[in-house]
């Protein structure tokens, strides 16, 4: 089923990058302009929710996705090469035709029935924003959360929307029955460079905001800067955990800004289109951090980078999260790009199972 709507805050034009995953690409003529574009809203009626992370980079096997594509628009998102799978686009397309799992809820209820689910971690989302825009009416993450907590589920979300305090009584009694932790997405100080690079996010005000309402509701909460763009937003690191810090955070992470697949076209050709002046500093230095590359797939340096510049910027991430006593009871043995926060002391039990749920562990990722 297709809906078409008008979530958009302005007319966009369609552009997407080169599908690999077709034969054929229409390129418009220079004075052939694209067409405008609508919100597109399909229905998945797949029937399996769990998505499972064999990635040695993270430490939780489990996430749950109920939206693909975004309506925030972030320039850099990781996931965009996903609706390739779709036969669609990673530019625009991923931003205007969004898919739905309306099954959700009761997927997820059938996966914690079966005997083999332990009760490891789930993370929300482990692919596009949970709470984008589309949550406000399909209610489709609260109503997965509601299953975590009747079966007292370890539950960690990341997202950029102030739309989760919707969700505060429910991630209260995650935190008391079992554990939760949230991490909002906070990768700017400057509202006007988040405007461009995260054209559909809520305001870096909102965000904060958020972080001091979870905070103040007594949920674990976190900040992340993620993806740490060098030349853009390096210099941001200190304003962002003092502000963090202030408003309730007591957690926080860093990821290297990742351009997988044909996430690499859409971020440059969006950067050089919005932030020209920038651009190229940008792409040379981020250069420095992945030794003259962009991007590097390989396994345990996929959020990291290397050299002096990353070397410059880890140090002062040290040097700020500990001054301002983020991430403490962490494993100290996990570097600081990768926070593993704390979980919940007590052990819980699902309502169907007798023994003890195992303590989990988690670390966020390259995450949009």
């Amino acid at each position: 089923m297709v809906y078409t709507g008008s979530m958009d805050r302005s007319i966009k034009r369609v552009w997407n990058p080169p599908n690999p995953y077709l034969s054929a690409h229409r390129q418009f003529l220079e004075d052939e302009p694209p067409p405008e574009t609508r919100v597109e809203v399909y229905e998945d009626h797949s029937q399996s929710i769990l998505s499972r992370n064999d990635s040695p980079d993270l430490s939780f096997r489990w996430s749950v996705n109920p939206y693909r594509g975004c309506a925030h628009a972030c320039i850099y998102c990781y996931a965009r090469p996903t609706h390739e799978y779709l036969g669609l686009g990673a530019g625009t397309d991923f931003e205007t035709k969004l898919v739905v799992k309306p099954q959700a809820p009761e997927l997820l209820r059938r996966a914690f029935l079966r005997r083999s689910w332990k009760g490891e971690l789930v993370v929300f989302s482990g692919v596009t924003d949970c709470y984008q825009p589309l949550e406000a009416g399909w209610r489709l993450t609260r109503g997965c959360l509601e299953v975590c907590a009747e079966f007292r589920n370890p539950v960690g979300i990341i997202t950029k929307s102030a739309l989760v305090q919707r969700d505060i009584d429910v991630l209260q009694r995650l935190h008391r029955e079992a554990s939760v932790s949230v991490h909002v997405s906070i990768p700017f100080l400057d509202e006007r460079v988040a405007r461009l690079v995260e054209s559909g996010a809520p305001s870096i005000a909102r965000r904060f905001e958020t972080v001091q309402a979870l905070a103040a509701a007594g949920i674990p909460v976190g900040v992340g800067v993620s993806p740490l763009i060098p030349g853009l937003n390096d210099a941001d690191i200190p304003g962002i955990l003092r502000r963090a810090k202030a408003c309730g955070a007591t957690q926080a992470f860093l990821t290297l800004l990742r351009l997988p697949g044909s996430v690499r076209e859409v971020f440059l050709h969006r950067l050089q289109e919005r932030l020209p002046m920038r651009a190229g500093r940008v792409e040379g230095r981020l250069r420095w951090t992945r030794d003259g590359e962009l991007s590097d797939s390989r396994f345990g340096h996929r959020h990291s980078g290397s050299g002096i510049y990353w070397e410059t910027i880890e140090q002062m991430w040290e040097v700020w999260t500990q001054r301002l006593g983020f991430n403490r009871g962490c494993d100290p043995d996990v570097p600081s790009t990768f926070v593993r926060p704390p979980v919940a002391a007590r052990p819980r039990r699902s309502p169907r199972r007798k023994e003890p749920m195992q303590q989990q562990t988690f670390s966020w990722g390259n995450v949009a």
